[in-house]
């Protein structure tokens, strides 16, 4: 029937096992269209996805879900797996408000292994997975997916090291594409290099191998020099090349990751295999789609976008963003100050930090998918005179808190940490909402942590962190800014003093970041009952304004609003003030419950958790008495 297609017919995995490769292939293309067709509308990670489709279906057509396992590293790329994992029909929803994750999510199928949505976990996942199995003796087989900017991470070699030294028989599927977010850094990156520009170095090796053994006593004592055959070949001729093997993990030679049939071949020998094995895939980031292949950064992660060119659909007008307030800033604070320096994880682009590589290439650093690695970097670079920042988003901050405690802030280093999208970021969902920041910023000694409410306070914050020195913490969200003008001379904040935004006697609504603009809007709706409020933008997390929160007690009815964790928050800071001070105020403490967020448009999560306007009126009502 005309316009009938394969994958209309595939409602599980197994369906693919009845597919010859050109049939796989043609099904490739199909999801392809229907990825693209779908995040025109809603957004999500293009080209990642895109990239990785003959791979999940070549995976998926060798072993059997849900028992076996796959699991994917970051997730981002999963969006072929959730089509031929019965979730074609619900596609369509993809990141909305009660639709599918935009990553793996085990409530949504028994196919999805765990929740990823962090870089460099997915071998420690599999590793286990494996290592359970061998205990309770079964035969599942399991399969890894992990990009090559991923692998950069700690974790990954920390997983590599255990996986060597056990030879736990398991899958890992290196992807390939020399790309993170922002193109990818380091040494590591130069040896896949090496592995994709030596694809014959495996045939090279054995037929080298051959002829020594076949030259008499002197080759075979060159080739036994090694602990075996294989090892002395891996030393003596091309030793570049052997990273994984010389960690005890079998590396296939690089294989076109967009050939179906070279895939399932390969990935039937390693599937056999009684030891681990990596598969060296080499891909496209974006294959299939022109747009997202010719700029495959901007395709990372995209809002919704017209099909047929890949231009952006974006309002006209408005606000900059708070990322790109940071970034102008950054520009005008290095250009008066030669010690600063710039660091991101793998998040140029993201983070805001082009202007600034471009205008200041030898002060800019990325350091890959390694949150821990930048910080305590940053560390090192404060200890020798320079004056980092790290612009990290506040999800993957999390990975670093041991050495922002130890490192940066037990010898009181003067390291400014950049918290991007903090607070809820909408549709990404429960590992990317940067609920945590406020509590494991707060906690540490001798830091100090701004939540600027506005693009001018923004600026302002930046320069006092960087005048002040000390460990210091902005916070900011995702998205537009209020649109209010950026002072061409910053101020240096007074530590520790907040700012009354609007005077009320009747309660006090103590507000932190970009939770001012509600609490102003939710004072508005109080007024129409005849509530008057006041309104403090509390400016400072930590240190707290004292003597705001003896002021506001005096109304009688204190709510404080924080787009981050109740438990360990700023709210409850407030609370041990008062308490401190002899003083009891009706009070409220609104944030995020303790539960975790789903994804969604950011208005309709923050209805949900009773922080927009209305749900804050509706807290100072009912504390009010």
């Amino acid at each position: 029937m005309e316009g009938k297609r394969i994958l209309d017919a595939v409602t599980s995995p197994a369906d693919l096992k009845l597919l010859t490769n050109e049939e796989l292939g043609i099904l490739a293309d199909e999801i392809r269209g229907e990825i693209i067709d779908v995040t025109s509308r809603t957004g999500g990670h293009v080209a990642s996805s895109l990239g990785a489709v003959e791979i999940i279906l070549a995976v998926h057509s060798m072993i059997d879900c849900p028992h076996d396992r796959f699991v994917f590293d970051v997730g981002h790329q999963a969006y072929a797996h959730k089509l031929v994992t019965g979730r074609l029909k619900e596609f369509a929803t993809l990141r909305q408000y009660g639709g599918l994750s935009g990553f793996p999510k085990p409530s949504e199928s028994p196919c999805d292994v765990h929740p990823s949505g962090h870089a460099s976990d997915s071998l420690s996942v599999a590793y286990g997975l494996a290592m359970a199995r061998d205990m309770a003796g079964g035969d599942e087989k399991v399969v890894a997916l992990i990009g090559d900017a991923a692998l950069s991470g700690g974790m990954a070699f920390e997983a590599l090291n255990s996986i060597g030294q056990t030879q736990t028989p398991m899958v890992i599927i290196l992807n390939d594409n020399e790309m993170s977010i922002s193109r990818n850094v380091g040494a590591l990156m130069k040896h896949l290099g090496a592995l994709r520009t030596s694809s014959q170095y495996r045939e090279t090796r054995d037929t080298l191998q051959a002829r020594l053994e076949h030259t008499g006593p002197a080759g075979k004592a060159l080739v036994n020099l090694g602990r075996n055959v294989k090892e002395s070949m891996k030393q003596f001729v091309i030793p570049r090349t052997m990273i994984f093997e010389q960690l005890g993990i079998l590396c296939t030679a690089p294989v076109d990751g967009h050939d179906i049939g070279a895939l399932r071949e390969i990935l039937g020998t390693a599937l056999s295999a009684n030891v681990p094995v990596l598969v060296h895939v080499v891909t496209r980031k974006g294959a299939g789609y022109l747009p997202a292949e010719r700029n495959s950064e901007k395709f990372h992660g995209v809002s919704a976008f017209d099909p047929l060119t890949g231009e952006m659909k974006k309002k006209a007008g408005g606000a900059p963003s708070y990322t790109d307030v940071f970034g102008q800033a950054l520009v005008r604070e290095a250009r008066a100050d030669e010690r600063i320096v710039a660091i991101t994880a793998a998040m140029k682009g993201g983070t805001g930090l082009g202007a600034f590589a471009k205008e200041f290439p030898k002060r800019f650093i990325d350091a890959g998918i390694a949150e821990e690695h930048a910080v305590g970097m940053a560390s090192g670079l404060a200890v020798g005179g320079r004056k980092p920042v790290c612009a990290i988003y506040s999800t993957f901050l999390q990975r670093a808190v041991d050495q922002m405690i130890i490192d940066c802030a037990l010898p009181n280093l003067d390291v400014v940490f950049a918290i991007d999208r903090a607070g809820i970021v909408g549709e990404d969902g429960p590992t990317h909402h940067g609920m945590f920041d406020l509590v494991y910023t707060r906690m540490v000694p001798n830091m100090r942590v701004l939540a600027p409410s506005d693009e001018a306070e923004l600026a302002s914050a930046l320069h006092t962190a960087l005048a002040l020195g000390g460990p210091f913490a902005i916070r900011y969200p995702r998205g537009s800014a209020v649109g209010v003008p950026v002072p061409d001379e910053p101020e240096v904040f007074e530590v520790g003093r907040a700012v009354v935004r609007r005077e009320g006697a009747d309660a006090a609504i103590l507000a932190f970041g970009s939770m001012v603009k509600r609490a102003l809007d939710a004072a508005e709706l109080l007024a129409a009952d005849g509530v008057q409020a006041r309104v403090v933008d509390m400016r400072w997390a930590k240190p707290l304004d004292a003597e705001a929160i003896r002021a506001a007690a005096a109304t009688g009815c204190v709510v404080t609003v924080e787009d981050g964790v109740i438990e360990g928050g700023a709210g409850e800071g407030v609370l041990a003030q008062l308490s401190r001070d002899g003083l009891t105020p009706r009070t409220a403490t609104l944030g995020i419950d303790d539960r975790y967020v789903h994804q969604g448009k950011p208005d309709l999560l923050m209805h949900d958790l009773g922080l927009d306007a209305e749900g804050i009126a509706a807290a100072v009502r009912a504390h009010r008495g």
